[in-house]
């Protein structure tokens, strides 16, 4: 086995503390391990969590050069908020970790060049939220009521309002088919360095950057 995946959340009668401590650091391909986490804070290279490494790749398709950019990630979570800063971090962008306590988030999010949300709230953020030109990536996925497919049918949609996002924004991504197509490319590329790692291979070339 090269990499373990923990499906979060776990059932309230599981540990999820517990579990992640069973993971060997050289297999956790979700970065969610405290040795995982330790070096995405310090810098050193290491497995990095899945759905921040896909906001970053997500992002450099539309602007390649992510220095000095104003990006706000709006949640705080450990699978994404937290880490997707540190990650926009890392490429020299100046972040604003926002969340529910924040004041004037709309305005906020107004600042930003690139904006990450990731709160579990549907169709949040709108399009007066969005700065002209702005990146938009939205990171969640709700079920919500869709009365006109039939009595008691449901659909999914993002945290962000998509149709008046991308009147204004430069680029948006979809909810559903955005960011977890690229979750789970991301977790693919982890498996394949924690495989290298393990048995001494080189990292092919096209996983290096």
């Amino acid at each position: 086995i090269d990499g373990i995946l923990v499906q979060l959340p776990l059932p309230k009668h599981i540990s999820e503390a517990n579990i992640l401590a069973a993971i060997d650091p050289l297999k956790d391909v979700d970065g969610l391990t405290e040795a995982s986490a330790g070096k995405l804070v310090l810098g050193k290279p290491g497995l990095r969590p899945c759905t921040p490494v896909g906001c970053i790749i997500l992002a450099k398709t539309e602007r390649p050069d992510l220095s000095g950019a104003n990006v706000v990630v709006i949640g705080r979570s450990i699978l994404v908020g937290k880490p997707a800063a540190l990650l926009f971090l890392e490429q020299n962008a100046t972040v604003t970790l926002a969340h529910s306590k924040t004041r004037d988030l709309r305005m906020v999010c107004r600042g930003a060049d690139i904006l990450v949300v990731a709160v579990g709230r549907p169709e949040m953020v709108r399009g007066d939220w969005v700065r002209p030109g702005a990146i938009v990536i939205d990171v969640g996925t709700n079920r919500v009521p869709a009365p006109e497919k039939g009595e008691g049918k449901t659909k999914l949609v993002g945290d962000v309002h998509f149709k008046e996002a991308i009147e204004v924004a430069s680029a948006v991504t979809p909810s559903p088919g955005g960011v977890g197509p690229m979750t789970i490319a991301c977790l693919l590329r982890n498996t394949v360095l924690a495989a290298c790692a393990r048995r001494g291979w080189a990292i092919p070339e096209a996983l290096k950057a």
